[in-house]
Order: structure tokens, then C-alpha cells, then sequence
């Protein structure tokens, strides 16, 4: 670990982590009090202090989430610390459902966010708008494509405004990347985190919780118990997760761009 974080934190004791990616993990010790260290270079603080920013949002609108404490800049380290949670894959899965409602609850007076963030190490451009449609379109879409072309994918977006027509959402509350990794149980009660906040219609987080394997089907069924989803969404729902697969094809390369190719065929 680098001794000037180490310092600047007072950190007694640290246990490294596997995986992580770009960024190191850590369970530390300081002061007696444990918690987990995400760090990276000093590049990544603006991806550190959204993720605490988006923890709090979900903190204050009632989800369980894992508790920012601090997050900054010590030497040529970025730096997160957050509330230590022993995480498990399993558990009360309709509870979850209720919880992902109950926080698609609460609205916003428009979409977007008052920040720029991140999706993964993607950056996500926010800003408010009064229309879904063209907030999806312009500050989702679009910007994907276009990073899509400049790594040398290039394609044709569907037509979202047909799709969308007549579709008049709230804005909720979203996690914003929610899948299966960024979900888990302690003690058998749900936990989110890793999120990508901000207000939008609450099917993206439904749509994406099908990709990559999905979730339970009692999870659907409590969802749908506390807030049935509207007419449509079985269309709509691959229009908001070719957000994220073309999020993939820009992190990952090619592997995705079949995914993405047979998504768009659906919504041609």
C-alpha cells in the first residue's frame, strides 16, 4: 500500500483484496475501526467521490447501501473509504424487490442529476432536462455511439422517439448500473452499491437487472407487487439496455458487439 496514503489516513493495518480492476482494495484498520479502502491513482478521485456522492443518495432515499465516510486525494492516491459489509450472493431476494420499488419512489422535479458521474470507469453525462426522451437519447445514447465510433464500432442508433412515444415516466430515484454484481445480502437482507445515480425512468434499473443472468423471479414478482410496470416494457426495456451494452463494448471490445448488433435487430 502507498505510505503516504497510509499516513495521511492513519491506517494501523491492511489486508489486500483480489480483483478490483483499475482500482486496489483493501479491508483497513484505523483507529481500531475497520473499513474497506477502494484506491487507485489520483486520476480516479472524480470516480471515487461520485460513488460516495451515489451511496448517500441511495442512503438518504432508505436503500441500504454501504456508508461513505471519506473520500479525496493523499499523495498520488485516490481514495474511498466505506463501511465494511460481509457481502453474500444469497439471500432475501423479494426483500430486494421491495426495497429497488421504494426507492423508484422517490421522484425528482426533473431528469438527470446535478453532476456529472460514472458508469463503471465510463464517464455519464447528467445535466437536467424537462423531456425523457431526449435525455435518454442525447445524454445516454448518444454519447456511447459516439465513443463506440471512435473506437471503430460504428452504428446506426434505433429510433427512440418511436419507441418511446406516449411513454410519459416520473423521475426516479435510479441506482443507475444495476445488475447482479453490484447487489448482494448481509445477513440475508439486501444490499446495493457500486451505483450510477440519477433521475430517470425507473424501467432502465428493471431493464438492466435482466442482463447478465438476472435476478430470481421472486424478485420480479415482489417489484411488480409494490409498482406495476406499464404497457410497453417488454419493448422498451432492450432500447435502455443498449445503453449498457454499449457502455460494454466500449470497456471490453468486441466480445459485446454481437450482443449490441442483436439488440438493435430487436428494435428495428
Amino acid at each position: 500500500m502507498d505510505e503516504a496514503l497510509r499516513r495521511a489516513l492513519g491506517i494501523d493495518g491492511a489486508e489486500k483484496l483480489p480483483g478490483g480492476g483499475v482500482l486496489e482494495c483493501y479491508w483497513v484498520s484505523i483507529g481500531g475501526a475497520e473499513r474497506f479502502l477502494k484506491t487507485g491513482p489520483a486520476k480516479y478521485a472524480a470516480l471515487l467521490d461520485a460513488e460516495a456522492d451515489g451511496l448517500a443518495a441511495l442512503r438518504a432515499a432508505g436503500a441500504r447501501a454501504p456508508e461513505a465516510f471519506a473520500s479525496g486525494v493523499a499523495g498520488r492516491k485516490a481514495y474511498l473509504l466505506i463501511e465494511p459489509l460481509e457481502l453474500h450472493t444469497t439471500g432475501d431476494f423479494a426483500a430486494l424487490g421491495r426495497m429497488l420499488a421504494a426507492l423508484h419512489r422517490r421522484t425528482g422535479p426533473r431528469f438527470g442529476w446535478p453532476h456529472d458521474n460514472f458508469i463503471g470507469p465510463t464517464p455519464q453525462v447528467n445535466g437536467w432536462s424537462d423531456d425523457w426522451t431526449s435525455f435518454f437519447v442525447e445524454r445516454r445514447l448518444v454519447p456511447q455511439a459516439e465513443l463506440a465510433g471512435r473506437n471503430g464500432f460504428r452504428l446506426e442508433l434505433p429510433d427512440a422517439a418511436s419507441i418511446l412515444k406516449d411513454h410519459r415516466p416520473e423521475p426516479s430515484l435510479l441506482h443507475g448500473d444495476l445488475w447482479s454484481g453490484n447487489a448482494g445480502f448481509s445477513d440475508g437482507q439486501p444490499v446495493i452499491f457500486d451505483p450510477a445515480v440519477y433521475y430517470g425512468d425507473r424501467e432502465c434499473d428493471l431493464a438492466m437487472t435482466e442482463l447478465f443472468g438476472g435476478f430470481p423471479a421472486e424478485f420480479y414478482s415482489s417489484y411488480r407487487k409494490e409498482f406495476p410496470v406499464d404497457a410497453g416494457y417488454e419493448r422498451r426495456k432492450h432500447l435502455y439496455n443498449l445503453y449498457h451494452l454499449l457502455n460494454h463494448l466500449n470497456i471490453f471490445g468486441g466480445g459485446y458487439l454481437a450482443q449490441v448488433k442483436a439488440t438493435l435487430r430487436l428494435l428495428g
